[in-house]
């Protein structure tokens, strides 16, 4: 993996941590305002996978509510911590 994607992954694992709304919402707008910035955004092959994978499980009906999602992430981390 390169240092790019490492601390793009660091960055999502600390990202499912923060429980502060606000911080969220400020963070929210920062990387918002970044991407509105620039002119053109370019997809990686992973990130075109990921999607393509998302989309097949949406037709699927490979899915969850965002509360159970947000419930497992948090029993998932309190878990990891143990």
């Amino acid at each position: 993996m390169t240092t790019v994607d490492q601390l793009r992954n660091n960055v999502i694992d600390r990202i499912l941590t923060i429980e502060n709304r606000d911080f969220l919402i400020a963070l929210e707008k920062l990387i918002s305002a970044s991407i509105a910035d620039s002119e053109e955004f370019t997809l990686t092959k992973e990130q075109e996978l990921m999607l393509q994978m998302s989309e097949d499980d949406i037709l699927n009906g490979r899915t969850i509510p965002q509360r159970d999602l947000e419930e497992k992430t948090k029993e998932w981390l309190e878990n990891k911590k143990s």
